[in-house]
Order: structure tokens, then sequence, then C-alpha cells
């Protein structure tokens, strides 16, 4: 397992930039143990802190400890004052080796695609100096100033909840891709148990029974407020339907059952990937996109979206097929609609005010602060309304009628105001002055990865989206 050390700068009786209320101290380790957290809950990887707390730690030491447990990778974390704005990193002056130059690269450009396209925050670039800890670290390192404490519009972001959250998954992110880290899987073993039971007696009369009616059981042991429970388990499957189909089997013997869910997270094996198989006809588009209109027909198809999220986030749902599908029926582009979702939601991993069961994959109605926005029933009726909602943006057409109308919203916008992606800057998001040509940004990467579009198509669409970029 690679080892990564998170060095939260200053500390103790050194409080690094101040600004009142803020001291950089406390926001450097604030971000270093999100960090911190979301790598041990994603990747396969040992992160070491050089403080935890409050305390004075000298930079003699805080280079000592990362060699002395032979760290992989490291990383100082700060934050910027002196009359600047945006966030800029470092590494070492004069000797940075190719590798050094790679990873910190990697790891700016994470984290940059994040302050600056998301929160419009300048990118001050990859710059060198000649900083002990960058020096005197035997491992490849880099230097990471986020924001300047001492400009208001940079100190409202970094006392922001939802930009803390952004950039510690940008930064983990980053390190990752820079360290070639594994990403963690999520296996569910869906139990199913007909019957918890405090004394041991009872559980055993039900296992006796459900064994009479040919249905095998066997009793496990668990704690419950510090009290022991015997509970009566008739299967475990990886598949939920199977399960299900065992709780209404016992339940026709006049035996209540529930379904227990048990989650763990493995590192993801090292495989060589599988030769791709030749994509049928049926699935390979006749014809790129023309323009960078919302409507249109998607160039993706569902797999190709649903394959490119769980290389980011394995625990991501399969929503692919949804867009694909109503964004068909309503002539939107599913898979750039899919590309705004995993702007709005982060990969699917919800880290903004809203959650993951409102199934609320574009944001409608989530203005920030306690305000969480719509909630759907499903994975669907959430896509539907996303769609839904783009239609009312691109067209002043009636509503087609081949589903419900689900979007809360859709008479709340000025009809056919936006029929280009771009179009949606300053409308979808708030002042999202380039909020269409992230989402482009995003598809563009999207597309590179795909098996069905031709290269000369890939090529015509990436010239397209550049020339959009640099014309807004």
């Amino acid at each position: 397992m690679k080892i990564l050390v998170l060095d939260p700068g200053h500390g103790g009786q050194d409080p690094g930039a101040v600004h009142q209320p803020l001291r950089e101290k406390d926001v450097n380790l604030d971000l270093a143990k999100r960090v911190r957290s979301y790598m041990e809950n994603e990747y396969d990887v040992k992160v070491t802190m050089t403080r935890e707390g409050d305390t004075t730690v000298s930079l003699e030491a805080r280079a000592k400890l990362a060699n002395s447990i032979k760290a992989n990778y490291f990383c100082s974390i700060h934050h910027n004052a002196g009359g600047g704005t945006g966030f800029e990193s470092y590494q070492l002056s004069g000797s940075a080796s190719k590798e050094e130059k790679s990873l910190q690269e990697i790891t700016h450009k994470e984290v940059m695609n994040v302050i600056t396209i998301k929160y419009n925050r300048r990118d001050r670039g990859i710059k060198t100096a000649n900083f002990h800890v960058l020096r005197e670290t035997s491992m490849p390192a880099i230097l990471l100033e986020i924001l300047f404490l001492d400009s208001a519009g940079d100190r409202e972001l970094i006392q922001h909840e939802l930009f803390k959250e952004d950039v510690s998954v940008a930064i983990g992110d980053g390190l990752a891709k820079a360290m070639g880290l594994p990403r963690k899987v999520t296996t569910d073993l869906y139990k199913v148990i007909a019957g918890s039971f405090k004394d041991k007696k009872n559980a055993n009369e039900r296992m006796k029974m459900l064994h009479e009616k040919r249905t095998s059981a066997f009793i496990s042991t668990t704690t419950l407020n510090g009290a022991p429970y015997f509970r009566v388990q008739a299967g475990a499957f990886t598949d939920r339907a199977n399960a299900e189909k065992l709780v209404e089997q016992i339940k026709k013997l006049g035996v209540e059952a529930f379904i227990l869910v048990e989650t763990t997270m493995q590192p993801t094996p090292t495989v060589k990937p599988a030769p791709q198989p030749s994509t049928p006809p049926s699935l390979v588009p006749s014809q790129p996109p023309t323009g960078l209109s919302i409507q249109g027909k998607a160039v993706m198809n569902a797999e190709e979206l649903n394959t490119f999220v769980k290389a980011v986030n394995p625990n991501a749902p399969l929503v692919g097929e949804y867009y694909i599908q109503i964004g068909n029926s309503y002539n939107i582009r599913g898979d750039i609609a899919f590309a705004q979702a995993l702007h709005e939601t982060n990969y699917f991993r919800f880290t903004g005010v809203v959650k993951r069961e409102q199934n609320n994959y574009a944001g409608i109605g989530a203005t920030g602060g306690e305000v969480r926005g719509a909630t759907f029933s499903s994975p669907e009726v959430g896509v539907l309304a996303h769609i839904q909602h783009l239609f009312a943006y691109a067209s002043r057409e009636q509503l087609p009628s081949s589903y419900p109308m689900v979007d809360p919203r859709f008479d709340l916008v000025t009809r056919g105001t936006a029929t280009r992606w771009i179009d949606l800057n300053g409308r979808w998001a708030v002042p999202g002055t380039k909020y269409g040509q992230s989402i482009l940004k995003l598809y563009e990467k999207m597309l590179e990865e795909s098996i069905t579009v031709k290269n000369e198509e890939l090529e015509k669409m990436r010239d397209m989206l550049v020339k959009v970029r640099n014309q807004h």
C-alpha cells in the first residue's frame, strides 16, 4: 500500500497568514483532514498527517517524518495572502525530476478544474520555490496555495462548506491520480433475516420451524445497544432481487422477514483490461452532433456513460440508459445532459447541498444554504425532470406527451431562452459565467474515452468545443 503524507502548513505558535476571523493554520488543518477522510474512504492508501491538531511542528520534523516512513508522495496544504487572488502550486526549483513535474501537473490540474472552472477563481499556475519541505523530502512533493485569506471573494469561498468539500475531493482525486492509487469498490451483501430475538430459545424455535418448511436457516449473534441478539438468517445474496424473492417466500410461510444490507469497501483488483468487443452496428451513431445546441441526438450510448462515471465513482447510479432513452424522446442530447449531471453532482458523489436520496441530478430548485431543491421518487423520475427542464429552456414547443410532467419548475422558465449549452450561463447557474463551457469541457473528456465515436468525428467535435471555449 502506498503512503501519502499530508502536511497542514503552520500550527501552534505559528498561525501563518491571519485575516480575522481566519487563521491560516486552522483552515489548513481543516482542509487536510477532509482530504485524508475522503482518500481513506475512496482509495487504497495510507495517509499520515504531520500534525493532527494545533501543535507546533518544525519544518525539519515534517520532512523527517515523511522520509522516515518512506512515503511515496508529500503534499503540503496552505492558504495564501499578500494582496492577490486564486490558486497556485509549487514544486522544488532547479532540480525537480520529470516524475515530480508530472505528478504536480496532474494534481494541479485536478484542483484547478474545480477552483477556476466551477468557482471562477484565477489559476496562478505551477510555480517553483526552494521551500524546506520540498527540498528536504526524499519523495515527490508538492505545496498547494488554495486561495487568499485577504481577498474578500476568496475568503468567502474558503469559509463555504460546499467549496471546502469540492476542493478536498479535487485534491484527493488529484493526488490519487498522481500516485496511481486504486479506488476502493463497494460490495453489498443482502442478508435475509427471518427474525431477531433476545432469547436464543426463540431463535432456535424459529430456525426449527423454517427447517420443517424446507427453508434452510442458521443463527448468527450480534450486539444491539450493548445487548446480545440472535438473528435467524435464511440466506445471503450479492443480488438484491434474489434476496427479495426469498423474503417473499418466507412471508408466505407466515413469518416476517427483512433484508439486512452489509457494505464493505475493498481495493479495486488489478486486472488486465479485457479486449473490447466490436460495437454492434445498431449502437454506432450515423452522424456526429452538429453544432452545440441542447436539442439533438446523443453520440455516446448508455453503456459508455455508465462506464465513464464508474471509473471515477464506482458507487454512481446507473442512469445512462435513462438519459439516452428520455433524451431521445424529447430530442435533447442525453449524453451532454449526463455530463451536466456529473458537473452538478460531482460525479454523483453529492458533495453539495443536494443529497443522493433526492434523485435530483440537475440541482433543480437548489439555491444553496438550506434550500436543497426538489426531491424525486426514483432515479428515472429524476432524469426525466432534468430532461424536461432542459426542454423548457431549449424549445418553445409544447411538452411531448410521452411522459408525465414531473419538473416542478418547468413553468417558471422563460421558454426558448437557451438553445445552446453556453446559453445556460447565468440562467441555470448564477453567476455561472462559464457554466456551459465547463459542461462541454467535461463532455469532451467523455468523448475522448468513447469507443463508438470515430476519430474523425471526435476531432471535429473537439475543434467545435475548443472554438466555443475560445470565443466565450
